[in-house]
């Protein structure tokens, strides 16, 4: 679409946020008319309400609309996130905002399509006349923030321009119109950013894997994967896969593609053609390669996942996970063309993000890990497979989620297990159906200092060579701010534990 198109349009932009509000800038400084709706009618939504339409007014007193008329404001509406404003002609709504809204079905009625803030990034690259930069694009359940940050090193590590974008934090419209010209953006998707992005085309794409989640949004696993088989559509290089996840195959195998696109896999074991994978401690490449039924590339060794981290000498090789998100990583970086060396080079100095599989100290022989960012049972359970024998910490908020299958699968590890949070009785009743050997102690407390009373209970049931691992496999509200706050406080207590035993 170009500028003109947009001006006097009529946009509703469904909620205020972190995608609400620069959607709500960018569109009118395109010149279209803008109305924000929320649900909420609180201080901070009025705060942010005032702000906008201040925003909105002086921007509209210095700028004509081409053709000598004054630019329209923008105006929030709070209180009433459900009623369409008259005249909308888009809507353009916050991803999490469910698909069941009445708002929704009002613009269908209406004839308004409803975009998200990526379907909207989507069809403004290159407005400005700058080249768009293709994009690279990363979902699944969990892997997507890793996998994405890996991709942005590999690909900066072959000297090009790029950004680690989208669900990651970083807003895709700031990428695509901030002024900054890339040469390929990496670009992490929700499944709720994929719903609401119909038009989306990426490169090439991957979804690492796929097991139950947000299933109250999408109203069923077909639903979500289906969300997540999004990413494929158009692709034009590759769709990569998890060969050890059928489901991720299956999408590809459902995706309509341009004509020449591969289905690429990766797994941990040795690859066959068309896939990554791992050969003797080196990751490989038979895709990219001349002759891929007989050749394959070497591209760095699995030591070298994160070597520039802090890992610590008690920490251990990488986790499978992150080394089949490397995979993954390393696969889209070939398929857009990147040499070997680069993907080398980018692990190396790749940097996991704080309170994923991040190893905090050994005290008295035994390693701390903090995994607070496993907010979910598929996230808990990959954790869980990276060590042993394990003094497991976990619980909070369940959000619906069942732990027999966790802890059936993950029982063999497990030296102890201590449980905190809301739902942490649903985690104690699966570990005494699954594992009733395992020592467990629940803690009744959500204080402050419960995370320190569970690490020192760890330490208690722990023998040199364990690792007690924080992966919650829930949410972190019931106690925590969120999971950073969470993970902040498992980091506090082991190093209050590791000062007073020195």
């Amino acid at each position: 679409m170009s500028t003109r198109d947009w001006q006097g349009k009529h946009v509703t932009v469904a909620g205020l946020g972190v995608s609400g509000i620069p959607a709500a800038r960018v569109l009118h400084g395109l010149g279209a008319v803008v109305t924000v709706v929320d649900d909420r009618d609180d201080e901070g939504a009025r705060a942010q309400a005032a702000e906008l339409e201040s925003r909105g007014a002086a921007h509209s007193a210095s700028n004509d609309d081409g053709g000598g008329g004054r630019r329209a404001g923008i105006t929030v509406r709070l209180g009433d996130g459900d009623t369409l404003p008259e005249g909308t002609e888009l809507v353009v709504t916050a991803p999490g905002w469910n698909p069941g809204k009445p708002l929704f079905a009002a613009a269908a009625a209406a004839g308004a399509e409803v975009w998200g803030d990526v379907e909207l990034a989507w069809r403004l690259r290159g407005t400005d006349g700058g080249r768009a930069a293709p994009w690279l694009a990363v979902t699944g359940t969990n892997g997507k923030t890793t996998t994405v940050r890996m991709l942005a090193s590999i690909l900066t590590a072959a000297g090009l321009k790029t950004a680690a974008v989208g669900n990651i934090g970083v807003s895709l419209l700031d990428a695509v119109l901030g002024g900054e010209e890339y040469d390929v953006l990496a670009v992490e998707l929700s499944s709720y950013q994929l719903h609401w992005a119909p038009s989306l085309r990426a490169h090439s794409a991957a979804v690492l894997n796929l097991a139950p989640d947000h299933l109250d949004w999408h109203g069923s696993m077909e639903a979500y994967a289906a969300d997540k088989g999004r990413v494929y559509a158009g692709n034009t290089v590759a769709c990569v896969y998890n060969a050890a996840d059928p489901a991720t195959e299956a999408l590809v195998r459902e995706a309509d593609v341009v004509e020449g696109c591969r289905a690429v896999g990766f797994t941990l074991g040795t690859p066959g053609p068309s896939q990554f994978g791992v050969v003797d401690g080196i990751l490989v490449d038979r895709a990219f390669v001349e002759n891929r039924q007989k050749q394959a590339q070497e591209l760095a060794e699995v030591s070298d996942i994160g070597a520039s981290s802090s890992r610590g000498a008690g920490a251990g090789p990488p986790a499978p996970h992150n080394i089949a998100n490397a995979l993954a990583a390393a696969a889209l970086a070939r398929a857009f063309g990147v040499p070997a060396a680069a993907v080398r080079d980018g692990l190396r100095a790749f940097r996991p993000d704080p309170h994923r599989i991040e190893y905090v100290d050994d005290v008295d022989g035994v390693a701390y890990v903090d995994d607070s960012k496993a907010t979910n049972t598929h996230a808990a359970e990959a954790s869980l497979a990276a060590y042993e024998p394990i003094v497991w910490i976990a619980g909070g908020l369940a959000k619906g989620a069942t732990f027999d299958e966790l802890v059936g699968r993950s029982a063999k590890r497990l030296r102890g297990a201590v449980l905190m949070g809301a739902d942490r009785a649903l985690i104690a009743e699966a570990l005494a159906r699954h594992a009733p050997e395992v020592p467990v102690v629940g803690l009744d407390r959500t204080d402050t200092g419960a995370m320190s009373a569970a690490v020192r209970e760890a330490a208690r049931l722990a023998r040199p060579g364990d690792t007690v691992l924080l992966a919650p496999a829930c949410a972190s509200m019931d106690m925590f701010a969120n999971y950073n706050k969470r993970g902040e406080a498992f980091a506090d207590a082991v190093r209050a534990l590791a000062a007073e035993r020195a």
